[in-house]
């Protein structure tokens, strides 16, 4: 008893009489004290059973909801500090944001006795704050765990249990996402309406060694099979491909055979379109020359006409007997009578016969 009473004693005397610290400390001891309180109110450790803190922190996507004497009560605080009374008022904050809860280790049997193992299902969840209270008040803090943890386990037993391996593990396997969240979203919605299902991830379910090893060669099988209806597809593709090109080509050449034959027939209608025009030309030409030389003959027939008279006649009479005179030398030199009456005789009767024509 000796030891303690020196050891205690004399410090509280230093501080309080002598020391200049005294001051300092006692503005510095409530601080610590309050940060004390915040550290351990944050903590997640100690949310749940710290019960001697006034001062709590609610963090930000979370609701806080408080226990007194064991009863839910009904006031729900949003993130920030708050204040309650210790060791009297329980404080729990409830996340109201997307949260993911992995379901692990899941076993189920099929529909044929074979007993297979989901290792993990992930369940992406929310409460919807308006119904925090009705939530807690029915299902506890836990409440995941009656409608996800334990529901999962369930719909997936029941889903397995009415289906055979091949529709589990390949067949349906791409249909137990929905089928799951359906199914938690219809008995949520119609007993805690305020746990919100988004969206439920399925991964692939573990089978025995065996088992798996046949799925794995009829998947190696069927891959084979699809590689050939592949390259079978293909060298049908590629065989109505040349087709179409053998197509086009002789369309090509259809279509430019049908362009040179209109052109060579647009050529030998344009050479006979203009023959013709030549042909019309020339006649029209040899038409003209025609009609103008019957109108010279024509006039020239008249005006022969009009020469016929006897004075002219007589004229070109004489004219070609003298131009037709001849020298003759010699003893017997021929007689000729230049009668002018005979001559007056002849130019009457050409002329009337002349007119008699006419």
């Amino acid at each position: 008893m000796d030891h303690p009473e020196r050891v205690r004693t004399p410090q509280p005397r230093q501080v309080e009489e002598g020391s200049p610290l005294a001051p300092i400390l006692a503005v510095l001891i409530p601080f610590v004290a309050i940060a004390a309180m915040i550290v351990l109110s944050s903590s997640p450790s100690l949310t749940a059973t710290n019960s001697l803190s006034i001062l709590h922190q609610v963090p930000e996507g979370h609701v806080g909801v408080y226990w007194r004497g064991g009863a839910l009560l009904k006031t729900i605080t949003e993130p920030g500090f708050h204040l309650k009374l210790p060791l009297i008022t329980q404080f729990e904050p409830i996340q109201v944001t997307l949260q993911t809860d992995q379901v692990k280790d899941i076993p189920c049997g099929t529909k044929g006795g074979v007993m297979i193992n989901f290792e993990k299902i992930e369940v992406v969840n929310r409460l919807k704050k308006e119904y925090v209270y009705e939530t807690l008040l029915n299902y506890g803090v836990q409440y995941d765990n009656t409608w996800i943890y334990d529901k999962i386990h369930h719909e997936i037993n029941q889903f397995c249990s009415a289906h055979s391996l091949q529709q589990v593990y390949i067949d349906m396997f791409d249909q137990i996402d929905e089928k799951m969240k359906d199914a938690l979203q219809g008995d949520c919605t119609r007993y805690a309406p305020g746990i919100e299902i988004i969206s439920v991830r399925v991964t692939k379910p573990a089978i025995p060694a065996t088992i798996r090893r046949n799925f794995e060669q009829m998947e190696e099988e069927r891959t084979k099979v699809l590689i050939a209806m592949e390259k079978q597809k293909v060298a049908e593709k590629e065989a109505e491909t040349q087709k179409k090109m053998a197509i086009t080509e002789a369309e090509k050449n259809a279509h430019v055979s049908k362009i040179i034959m209109e052109q060579r027939l647009m050529e030998k209608d344009s050479s006979r379109r203009q023959e013709e025009i030549e042909n019309q030309m020339y006649l029209a030409r040899e038409k003209s020359l025609a009609d103008a030389n019957f109108y010279r003959v024509m006039k020239e027939a008249e005006a022969n006409k009009l020469k016929l008279t006897p004075q002219f006649l007589e004229l070109k009479f004489i004219e070609s007997i003298s131009n037709n005179s001849k020298i003759f030398f010699g003893n017997k030199i021929p007689n000729m009578v230049l009668d002018q009456r005979l001559l007056g005789n002849f130019l009457p009767a050409v002329a009337k016969k002349n007119y008699s024509e006419d």
